[in-house]
């Protein structure tokens, strides 16, 4: 096989109580990519669509990921990528995230699959690095191993995958600004109180608890953030209204995906995560700003052929 057809997944990073080390991967968003070996040595974007972004792989998330695998790789050929990019650039569900992953994927099933998933994570982080000059692996683990994923630690890496439940969805609502994820993480506090990460890692913990057990009230009830959110919701128009609006349409939980602007909401049932949907949406519409609504089940996958 020389050539293959992939979606990339959009992803929610943080999910509310897991900064930087918690993600969770959506199914009815991402880009599609196609990745083709070549003879020559070098990774080469010819083709993007749906978005302005530089065609110079050294300038683009996916071919600094590519580079980084393809220094590793026993090959002595290159990669060309086309991108139809479905996830607009600052969006907070993971847009780089789905570049990075594509690329380093799909050049890893060409190439007979040297590399585990884990390996892929450090090399589609290098695209994590460009976009917000911090390596993070909280949108790319997702990505890559599908469902939930925890970074139980970076040094050394170490991804812990976790199931969804079967009846948990997702609604997202994108208010059509963009927040770069470089300048939503400089307005971050860099110390916090004890008691303020006493209640982080509770709810943490409590969160991958109703993951584990299919425990829908302990997953609303955790599904709390008091180190990013409070500080972030200000760059994002409505926030509190379309939050309180979830809440009140039945949502176990919403807060920021991500560095923002998008927000989410967790859902038991289709049924709950439209009628979510519909509530987002209202708000927006009353304040008006424009504004993308998806509603998703979990990603099991993660990246896929098609």
């Amino acid at each position: 096989m020389d050539e293959v057809k992939v979606f990339c997944p959009a992803t929610i990073a943080n999910v509310s109580c897991g900064f930087d080390v918690l993600g969770v991967a959506l199914d009815s968003v991402g880009d599609e990519m196609v990745v083709r070996k070549i003879p020559k040595k070098g990774v080469f974007i010819t083709k993007i669509e749906g978005q302005n972004l530089p065609l110079e792989a050294e300038k683009n998330v996916a071919g600094v990921a590519g580079f980084a695998l393809l220094e590793k790789a026993d090959y002595k050929g290159g990669f060309e990528i086309e991108i139809n990019k479905k996830i607009k650039p600052g969006s907070g569900i993971g847009s780089s995230a789905a570049s990075s992953t594509g690329a380093v994927w799909a050049m890893n099933h060409l190439l007979g699959n040297p590399f585990s998933k884990t390996d892929l994570v450090t090399f589609a982080m290098e695209g994590e690095r460009l976009a917000s000059d911090v390596a993070h692996a909280d949108n790319v683990a997702p990505a890559l191993f599908g469902n939930f994923t925890l970074v139980r630690s970076y040094t050394p890496l170490d991804i812990v995958p976790i199931k969804a439940p079967e009846e948990l969805f997702a609604t997202v609502i994108h208010p059509q600004i963009e927040i770069k994820t470089s300048d939503s993480r400089r307005i971050l506090k860099t110390t916090l109180t004890m008691q303020t990460a006493i209640k982080q890692w509770g709810n943490l913990g409590g969160l991958i608890a109703g993951l584990l057990q299919n425990d829908y009230e302990l997953i609303g009830r955790s599904l709390e953030d008091h180190i990013v959110e409070p500080i972030r919701s200000i760059l994002i128009p409505g926030f509190d209204r379309v939050k309180k609006a979830s809440l009140d349409a039945g949502a176990l939980g919403a807060g920021i995906s991500g560095s923002g602007p998008s927000i989410f909401a967790l859902s038991r049932g289709r049924q709950n995560a439209e009628k979510v949907a519909r509530a987002m949406k209202k708000v927006y519409e009353t304040i008006g700003v424009e504004h993308d609504v998806h509603v998703s089940k979990i990603n099991h996958e993660g990246v896929r052929i098609i």
